[in-house]
């Protein structure tokens, strides 16, 4: 099959999206080691915070693809995207395809669910999240149990999205991770390229970072 490079996703979409990857292993790996390494867990939370903040603000003022209002469709659409793709052919999209807008939008908010409950929680023993003091004890009792939960929900999230890129690939023909790498898809040369798609430049998205960043750690740090 013939194919053209065509440029999908910009630079802060990718960064996000393979930074937001290490960041939950990395969290993940701090909290079952347990010890000092909460510390860095906690860190790391705050980080993931900034992190989904700043991509839910790139939804709205990023790169054509980053857009909700591109990407985002009616659950009815992703239903017969689902459909679709036990057709025949290729599955190329300008971006996120109907299901998987859904994905990043429940993966984002269960991402920041997980982080503002990590703020009040507590192990009962050493580890108490930087704004438990606001709440009651029965209450970050409560959101620990939540924040439990909630990175279940995140794992089988992960599971589905791994299973989706996967069936993509060895299905559909259709690369998912190289575009996410590069920054660019090899469009079959018998569909129609996407119309012209804008990018925002890469120096925006880290200084709409820090700004996001700057937020979140000392707003915590003010309520704390």
């Amino acid at each position: 099959m013939q194919t053209t490079p065509v440029r999908l996703w910009d630079l802060p979409t990718r960064l996000f999206h393979w930074t937001l990857v290490l960041g939950i292993g990395f969290s993940w790996f701090c909290a079952e080691v347990g010890g000092n390494w909460t510390v860095w867990h906690e860190r790391s939370g705050i980080f993931l915070l900034a992190l989904v903040l700043f991509r839910i603000v790139w939804g709205f003022v990023g790169s054509d693809t980053a857009r909700f209002a591109r990407f985002l469709t009616s659950p009815r659409r992703a239903w017969q995207h689902l459909r679709e793709l036990t057709g025949q052919g290729t599955a190329f999209h300008a971006g996120h395809n109907p299901l998987g807008a859904w994905m990043v939008v429940v993966l984002l908010a269960l991402v920041l669910l997980q982080g503002i409950t990590g703020l009040f929680a507590t192990d009962d023993i050493m580890t108490e999240g930087p704004l438990m003091g606001l709440v009651s004890g029965s209450t970050a009792e409560t959101l620990t149990t939540v924040h439990h939960v909630l990175f279940n929900g995140i794992l089988l999230l992960v599971a589905l999205h791994v299973g989706a890129v996967l069936y993509y690939r060895l299905a559909k023909r259709t690369n998912l991770i190289k575009a996410m790498v590069v920054g660019k898809a090899d469009w079959p040369a018998a569909q129609p390229p996407p119309q012209a798609l804008a990018f925002k430049p890469a120096w925006w998205g880290l200084v709409l970072f820090a700004l996001c960043y700057a937020s979140v750690y000392f707003g915590i740090a003010w309520l704390a």
